[in-house]
């Protein structure tokens, strides 16, 4: 036998001896054990939205299913002293955010939904609904930026919605010329609105506009 030969041989001894005896019983016979501290497989995210506000006594809880394109809003109210009725309908995209103010300062809240739609331009759908006098709800209208023949030039979606400071702020991108959908050239325009009261309920009005 070579040195070689003779040196692998005891290396595989002392392998074998280092080596616990093996199971006699056949392994079929021999079902695997189930590990014991086995986690269990962690649930899959939902894709849901859900969010709570109360301000001077009425509370609202919105939720969104945001599982495809096409979705269901649902706001709950709760402290009206006249009607709660829970507000259903159906919306064009995915919720993204909701906030709870009082921009008109009168001591009724409002309550405010940002909905997104789906595919590259992001349009965003407003939806809100002002407390009269905390008796019951009343939808709140947005004009549509589209009928805005001023301040609409160069908008192509990918705009965002929040209340800031006593306001409503639209803000959105410029887009020139031969811009693509992705690449925006131009600069941001902010619209400000105010909640004002309407002929058949609230409606906003722009107040200011800047650009930056």
């Amino acid at each position: 036998m070579t040195k070689s030969v003779l040196a692998a041989a005891i290396l595989l001894s002392l392998a074998a001896c280092g080596e616990k005896p093996a199971d006699t019983a056949p392994a079929a016979d021999t079902p695997a054990a189930a590990p014991a501290e086995a986690a269990a497989a962690p649930e899959a995210a939902k894709p849901g939205f859900k969010k709570e506000f109360e301000l001077n006594g009425i509370r609202f809880v919105v939720e969104a299913t945001n599982e495809g394109s096409m979705n269901n809003l649902t706001i709950t109210p709760s402290g009206l002293s006249e009607a709660n009725d829970v507000i259903s309908r159906e919306i064009d995209g995915s919720v993204t955010n909701a906030e709870i103010g009082d921009i008109n300062a009168d001591g009724s809240p409002e309550i405010y939904v940002w909905v997104n739609s789906a595919g590259s331009g992001s349009y965003a759908t407003p939806i809100g609904y002002a407390s009269n006098n905390n008796k019951s709800m009343s939808e709140i209208y947005f004009p549509p930026i589209s009928e805005d023949a001023v301040n609409s030039k160069g908008y192509m979606g990918h705009d965002e919605f929040a209340v800031v400071e006593g306001v409503v702020a639209q803000r959105f991108p410029i887009y020139k010329d031969g811009d693509t959908n992705a690449q925006p050239s131009g600069k941001m325009r902010q619209l400000q609105y105010k909640l004002t009261p309407g002929e058949a309920g609230w409606v906003m009005k722009v107040d200011r506009v800047e650009e930056f």
